[in-house]
């Protein structure tokens, strides 16, 4: 039996944005930039995000055909540059992520979680 886990990896993408978010909520990017506990608190959240959007490129092709407008391969990406080089992070990108990508992150993973539900039944 397969078990369809699209709506779970789309959970855990909703949440882990929604986190980096609420990490960062209220500080500037200077207190962020020096602020090593919470830069790590956010690392993880797109480690987790970069996870699961590989998981529904690899398992579910069709859904992210569907829903091309969605920036799985940034996701990836992102989670890739920081697992492999992670000496080398750049926090700037990271605050400019958190800041402006994740926001926008959230509400297309809003209007693509309905669809998710659909493909369950």
């Amino acid at each position: 039996m397969i078990v369809n886990r699209l709506a779970d990896y789309l959970d855990h993408m909703q949440q882990a944005a929604s986190d980096a978010c609420s990490f960062v909520e209220g500080l500037s990017k200077e207190e962020f930039l020096s602020d090593k506990r919470t830069q790590q608190a956010v690392v993880m959240s797109l480690i987790i995000i970069g996870e699961a959007a590989t998981k529904v490129m690899d398992r579910y092709p069709a859904f992210i055909e569907k829903h091309s407008n969605v920036p799985w391969r940034n996701m990836r990406g992102m989670r890739n540059r920081i697992a492999h080089g992670y000496f080398e992070i750049n926090f700037e990108v990271v605050w400019d992520t958190v800041c402006s990508a994740l926001p926008e992150l959230l509400s297309q993973l809003s209007l693509v979680r309905s669809d998710a539900d659909a493909e369950d039944d």
